[in-house]
């Protein structure tokens, strides 16, 4: 029972942090975007994201973070078999050591998660740039 308790708060946690909205260029209001708005500037930048999706600019963060957190459950698991080994209980050191590793490693990458690609945010400035836009930061 309490392993499932364990298990909803991760999950509930996992969807509160993801539903933050994701970073957005910043534009500094040169002519052009004072002539064109902000409502139309606002389409452009989506234009350029869906274009860095397209050209997958910006990698794959779930599949990054899921590795991560695979790696860290072996190595938890294995340092909380050793100590599990030597305090008599080796099987038990082991499920706690590789979930509290997981969990860890898990919930860093989600935190991390809202944080665009570098190289994201280079084809999506650069694509601004050449509209007219001058980016100036990510928010």
């Amino acid at each position: 029972m309490r392993a499932i308790t364990v298990f909803a708060l991760i999950i509930t946690s996992a969807i509160v942090l993801t539903a933050c909205g994701a970073k957005r260029p910043v534009l500094y209001p040169n002519e052009f975007l004072k002539g064109m708005g902000q409502p139309k500037a606002d389409i452009e930048i989506d234009r350029c994201i869906a274009l860095a999706n397209e050209y997958q600019a910006g990698g794959n963060k779930g599949k990054e973070i899921a590795k991560d957190t695979g790696k860290a459950g072996v190595v938890g698991a294995a340092t909380g078999a050793v100590i599990g080994a030597l305090t008599g209980n080796w099987g038990r050191g082991a499920a706690i050591g590789g979930a509290g590793a997981a969990t860890a490693t898990m919930g860093s990458g989600i935190m991390r998660s809202d944080e665009p690609d570098p190289v994201f945010k280079q084809f999506v400035e650069q694509c601004l740039r050449e509209k007219g836009f001058q980016p100036i930061g990510w928010r």
